[in-house]
């Protein structure tokens, strides 16, 4: 039986981090709100969306490259932070909640994503592996290496949890 939508701790985790995010925004001047508050609140609520889509696709395609968009979506969310943070509009309080935030939520994403690649090759997923095969694997792009078990690297995830120390 499929794991309901609500139940998935990635998607929880994204959740909680749209709820801090709209908390911190929502207190900010209307300029302010309106330029970087909106951008960033629309890039933390889509890191959530993203992963309700995957969870809502049929092939295992589509459930993977949803995933990436999410992690996309935590890039970008990462970016707006870094903005507030440099245009002194976050406290240091609210980057240390949101680093405690972002990095368990990158690690459950890979989690989420090394389940579905379990499940495909435990033939769990109806689908034949044919669909997504292309002549010549494309190596400089992160997105094409399917094969990997993590798609936000440790690397990654430090970036994004480290964005208050990066200036």
């Amino acid at each position: 039986m499929e794991t309901d939508l609500s139940e998935l701790e990635c998607y929880q985790m994204a959740e909680s981090l749209a709820q801090v995010v709209w908390g911190i925004v929502e207190h900010w001047k209307p300029f302010e709100r309106q330029t970087i508050g909106s951008q960033l609140v629309r890039a933390a609520d889509s890191v959530g969306a993203n992963i309700a889509e995957s969870h809502g696709r049929f092939y295992f395609g589509e459930k993977l490259q949803f995933l990436y968009y999410a992690r996309g979506s935590l890039y970008e969310t990462r970016h707006w932070l870094r903005l507030a943070w440099r245009r002194r509009l976050l406290l240091k309080e609210d980057s240390a909640l949101l680093a405690e935030l972002i990095e368990p939520l990158a690690k459950s994403i890979n989690s989420f994503a090394t389940s579905l690649k379990q499940q495909r090759s435990d033939n769990k997923l109806k689908e034949s592996s044919e669909r997504y095969s292309a002549a010549e694997p494309i190596s400089n792009l992160p997105i094409s290496n399917l094969d990997s078990d993590e798609i936000i690297s440790m690397e990654d995830i430090a970036w994004l949890t480290n964005f208050a120390n990066a200036f």
